[in-house]
């Protein structure tokens, strides 16, 4: 029995140093696979998570501020940034462009050519926000006081005279001067069907008098138990 332990425990023992030889060289291969923190800051930046880069660079350069590979991460992060600034700037977000730009300044100050071409397109940009602007609000001024529109309101109803046809033809009159000068869409709310004809005949003769070329978009909605009303909905710039 004793020899027969004996082996036993040899054997077994055996199984655990191989065991061990055989596991060693997975766990330092899990090890070699894993990216270390500068592998991982091209990563981010290659991958556009510039945020956590520029987050990671900090670190790197707090805990070896000579390290040669700042300075080449710095550049990378910021010609990262000025890339974003170009690409959001063409769709359009300036705010959004700008802080890209902003970021790329601050990483490297000492390179102004760096960031000139997109600050000069941020810069027209604006301008010509601030020139939409004025031209708009020009464009607000200049147009008569809405005779029966809400202009704070997305939507207006205005309830029509029906019982009485001077009235009804004054009502027609404001409405479309309001239609007209914004450009309004209209729904004519009626409680019987028959009235829709007459009331968008009504209309579409006043408008074609102020402005013949314009494009009128008129629905149609039948409510019998509610009062027969014009809907108009101003076209949003």
């Amino acid at each position: 029995m004793k020899p027969f332990a004996s082996r036993y425990l040899l054997l077994a023992a055996f199984s655990l140093l191989l065991g061990a030889c055989q596991s060693a060289p997975t766990d330092q291969s899990k090890t070699a696979a894993q990216p270390d923190a500068w592998q991982q800051l091209q990563q981010n930046i290659a991958s556009s998570e510039l945020a956590t880069a520029e987050d990671q660079l900090n670190t790197l350069q707090a805990q070896a501020p000579d390290d040669p590979r700042v300075e080449q991460f710095q550049r990378q992060l910021a010609e990262a940034y000025l890339q974003r600034s170009q690409v959001v700037l063409q769709k359009g977000d300036v705010n959004a462009a700008a802080t890209a730009l902003a970021r790329a300044r601050a990483l490297m100050p000492k390179a102004p050519a760096l960031t000139g071409g997109v600050n000069g397109a941020i810069v027209q940009a604006r301008k010509a926000e601030l020139e939409k602007a004025e031209a708009a609000l020009k464009a607000a001024e200049a147009r008569p006081p809405a005779k029966v529109l809400d202009l704070s309101a997305s939507a207006t109803a205005v309830e029509l005279k029906m019982r009485s046809a001077v009235q009804l033809r004054q009502q027609m009159d404001d409405i479309a001067a309001d239609v007209v000068q914004y450009q309004c869409d209209v729904i004519i709310q009626v409680q019987q069907p028959g009235d829709y004809r007459h009331l968008e005949a009504l209309l579409k003769e006043r408008v074609s008098k102020l402005l013949p070329e314009m494009p009128l978009k008129v629905g149609r909605r039948v409510e019998h138990q509610q009062p027969s009303q014009l809907v108009l909905f101003p076209r949003r710039p």
